[in-house]
């Protein structure tokens, strides 16, 4: 295969824009790198955390507890299945919030408080509905 000087070109350019959308280019972010997303029981993330959960439910499919410490006070909440965990956050979601998911675990709270959390717990933010305009 001859490579032509417009190949190249086209190459560079998909190199470029690769490094971009990956955040990989010159002049990084000021916010903080996520850990990888940490998995285990309620009292294991809690403990991640430093706070002492005080349960509220205690079942074979949901475990909730309400935690407090220097970031904050948050509900966190463990799942038995992944499908469980997507079924209540979806129906969570209509009521507004800030929801903190890693896998078969969500933590909800303030909008600061769920960052400061991300820094230790890793995981992906989702915003609730915001029914402010109604």
């Amino acid at each position: 295969m001859k490579v032509t000087r417009p190949m190249l070109a086209v190459t560079a350019a998909a190199a470029a824009a690769a490094l971009v959308l990956t955040g990989c280019g010159s002049g990084g972010g000021t916010e903080k790198s996520v850990p990888a997303t940490a998995t285990g029981s309620l009292e294991h993330l809690a403990a991640e955390v430093k706070c002492t959960p005080d349960m509220q439910t205690d079942a074979d499919e949901l475990r909730q507890a309400i935690c407090k410490n220097a970031d904050g006070k948050f509900v966190l909440l463990t799942f038995a299945t992944d499908r469980g965990q997507r079924e209540w956050i979806n129906t969570a979601k209509d009521y507004g919030g800030h929801y903190l998911v890693g896998r078969k675990w969500v933590a909800i709270g303030g909008t600061t408080t769920v960052a400061a959390l991300r820094t230790t717990l890793g995981g992906d933010i989702e915003e609730g509905t915001d029914h402010s305009a109604h």
